[in-house]
């Protein structure tokens, strides 16, 4: 292992580290073990790992590496072979899993809202039925007979509504309106089940939930004991991928002022192997695909004044300057650029690949999509959401913030639904089909949209919420939202361990 290994290693997980640490290092019998332990056991307040971090016998005598690494090992010569053979874009396939583009019906009609939420309840019902044993919300009151006291007669009971009203009684409790395309029905949630009620304070409108619990004597409450959500398996396997590396960016926002354009260049050299970080180069050798979720450019008329704070203010003009930017990346990357609510498509989501008058510029190495779409990427399928319903989920969910936006993405998986709550900040049309139902679960999911770096597990699950490249906005300042700009996630496309390179 040389020098470069060595600082491609400490780099990918986040740490400098010193010279001297590097020399003790290669000089080990088995540096990878030793790099492992030192990981394995060093604090995490250290940013850069010196000589003093390093213990020089962690391994008794022998010295000898454990099977993964020699793994590992022996797999390097022929992959470094691969990395220096002459690269295509072919060798770095993506095919279009799902796609809003060229397939919108929506003409805002009231029968295509009927079909969109009954849409909606029929998928995510389907997910939830085979946990409980759900009955017609109608059946609850037409097996009743006059005078049968309703939770003693009925034992327990199990409904899946759509969640159409939340409201707190003056004890505190939470009584849920739920519908199915049956009738109605109120859930009560005690606020004395503590765990129970917890779980229902993370609800909101119009997420499909199941209900199991005891009717009252008169038949017209349900007392939920138990909640069940359409939520990710238990049971998801983690599965590897291909080779190589994605880098995960978004909210580049060029023709914006406060677009950094100096580190977005940097990042431009480094995709090159423009770079004389010996580090950054190796990474860069081993990047296949970069993903862009949404707000390519800053765009026009996208909020009151922002007139005054464009450096380019004409769109056409941002997004050819974005496709110059482009043109720089090598040509065997393959570029996937999916919109947001600031790019030159409709407001209302799901949003349409950007249209070919623009997309002409770019080169052929770009592939775009709608907003949101699953693609292939060699075997990892990304669910790329530009995550404009993280702002729904900030007002309507504890914990959920613009500084933690895994969070919200956490609820996504929750609910397996990217954007639950309609009529709320996002506008949404309604296709015949809700393309926000997640029936395939994905092996990432990248958002962006609001500015603030996150990765996070769930279930199996990568999450990545992938920054920005523009600096704090006005409006940003009055909403206290504090952005961490020109961060890139790089994921590597066989473990899916995440690294963050910096460019500021």
């Amino acid at each position: 292992m040389n020098e470069v290994d060595v600082l491609t290693f400490f780099i990918e997980e986040g740490y400098q580290i010193s010279p001297e640490a590097v020399e003790i290092i290669c000089s080990h019998p088995s540096p990878e073990k030793l790099i492992r332990h030192v990981l394995e056991r060093i604090d995490a307040s250290v940013l850069v790992v010196g000589a003093e971090h390093i213990d020089h016998e962690p391994f008794g005598d022998n010295g000898n590496a454990p099977a993964d690494t020699l793994i590992i090992q022996a797999a390097m010569p022929l992959f470094q072979v691969l990395l220096h053979n002459d690269r295509s874009l072919s060798d770095n396939p993506v095919s279009v899993i799902s796609d809003i583009s060229d397939n919108s019906t929506c003409v805002g009609e009231y029968m295509e809202f009927v079909q969109f939420f009954r849409n909606r309840y029929s998928r995510l019902s389907e997910i939830i039925r085979p946990r409980i044993n759900a009955r017609p919300i109608e059946s609850l009151s037409k097996n009743r007979s006059p005078g049968m006291r309703g939770g003693r007669d009925m034992g327990e009971v199990s409904i899946i509504g759509m969640v159409s009203d939340i409201k707190s009684t003056s004890n505190g409790h939470k009584i849920l309106e739920v519908d199915d395309p049956t009738g109605s029905f109120s859930v009560l949630v005690r606020m004395a089940d503590k765990e129970l009620y917890e779980q229902a304070m993370h609800l909101v409108l119009d997420e499909v939930v199941g209900f199991s619990g005891s009717l009252t004597n008169d038949g017209k409450l349900m007392i939920a004991q138990k909640i069940i959500l359409p939520d990710l398996p238990n049971t998801m396997a983690k599965k590897s991928g291909s080779y190589g590396k994605a880098v995960l960016t978004s909210d580049v926002h060029i023709g914006s002022s406060t677009f950094m354009e100096e580190p977005w260049e940097r990042f431009i050299d480094f995709l090159r192997g423009d770079t004389d970080n010996e580090a950054l180069a190796a990474i860069s050798e081993e990047v296949r695909y970069l993903v862009v979720a949404g707000d390519l450019v800053d765009g026009v008329g996208i909020y009151p004044g922002q007139e005054h704070e464009l450096s380019i203010p004409d769109v056409y003009d941002q997004y050819r300057k974005a496709a110059e930017y482009f043109n720089e990346i090598p040509e065997h990357i393959r570029v996937i650029i999916s919109p947001g609510n600031h790019d030159a498509v409709r407001q209302a989501e799901p949003q349409p690949k950007l249209p070919e008058c623009i997309r002409a510029d770019f080169p052929s190495n770009v592939t775009f999509v709608g907003n949101p779409a699953m693609v292939d990427l060699d075997g990892t399928k990304i669910l790329i959401y530009h995550g404009r319903s993280i702002d729904d989920l900030v007002a309507a969910v504890p914990g959920v913030s613009y500084s933690a936006p895994t969070r919200g993405m956490v609820e996504m998986m929750k609910f397996r639904h990217l954007s639950p709550i309609y009529g709320s900040r996002v506008s949404i049309a309604p296709e015949k089909n809700d393309p926000f139902v997640l029936n395939q679960v994905p092996d990432i999911l990248h958002c962006g949209h609001v500015h603030t770096l996150g990765v996070e597990w769930y279930k199996n699950v990568l999450l990545i919420n992938s920054g920005t490249w523009q600096g704090q906005t006005e409006f940003q300042k009055r909403m206290n939202v504090v952005p961490t700009p020109c961060q890139v996630p790089v994921v590597d496309l066989v473990t899916y361990k995440t690294s963050i390179l910096r460019f500021d």
